[in-house]
């Protein structure tokens, strides 16, 4: 699985969110997702909303996923673009 694909399927999910992935091997992946469905939700809810865009690839095409998952309004004040 590709950083892009996953993007993709982020995407998918979560309409209207911005994101970025990365990977040095496709198997151990970094995912920066902004999302206006985050606001008002803990951070553990807003993994579990990142995972559910991905399914079962999750454990098996992704090894590892470390997400940093913000809402828009989060992000902006961190000096995000």
């Amino acid at each position: 699985m590709t950083p892009a694909e996953i993007e993709k399927s982020i995407l998918a999910g979560l309409p209207g969110a911005q994101v970025g992935v990365q990977s040095d091997d496709n198997t151990h992946f970094e995912a920066v997702v902004v999302a206006p469905q985050f606001a008002g939700k803990r951070l553990i809810q807003r993994h579990q909303m990142v995972y559910a865009t991905l399914g079962e690839v999750v454990g098996r095409e992704i090894h590892a996923l470390s997400i940093q998952a913000h809402s828009p309004e989060e992000w902006a004040a961190q000096g995000g673009s």
